[in-house]
């Protein structure tokens, strides 16, 4: 398994903006696939974007043209930048990553929207 840390979380105005990190350390880190998972008070963890090895994305339906995937391969790291930010995105969001049937998850990160 690999560490995932996630940084850049906090509180955030409805309509704001925030981005997240994940570093993963890991020598092959472009050889895996990676995720944003999120979970809100007493809902299911859910999927929210996720970026292949080769770079393709995929968004979940409710953050489809405000949040956005990256990743540096370079710098081993996952970004998600976070855009109209919404109450309703209010959750800990997770970092993900998965090779084969090898996954890891990070600690989480509090991303509060609230005014």
């Amino acid at each position: 398994q690999v560490q995932l840390v996630e940084s850049g979380g906090g509180l955030v105005q409805p309509g704001g903006s925030l981005g997240l990190s994940c570093a993963a350390s890991t020598s092959i880190f472009s050889a895996y696939a990676m995720a944003w998972y999120r979970q809100a008070p007493g809902k299911q963890r859910e999927l929210v974007a996720q970026i292949s090895r080769g770079g393709s994305t995929t968004y979940a339906d409710p953050v489809k043209g405000r949040f956005t995937i990256s990743r540096d391969n370079a710098r081993n790291t996952v970004y998600l930048q976070m855009n109209s930010l919404k109450p309703e995105d209010t959750a800990v969001y997770y970092c993900f990553a998965a090779i084969g049937a090898v996954t890891s998850w990070g600690q989480g990160t509090q991303v509060t929207v609230s005014s």
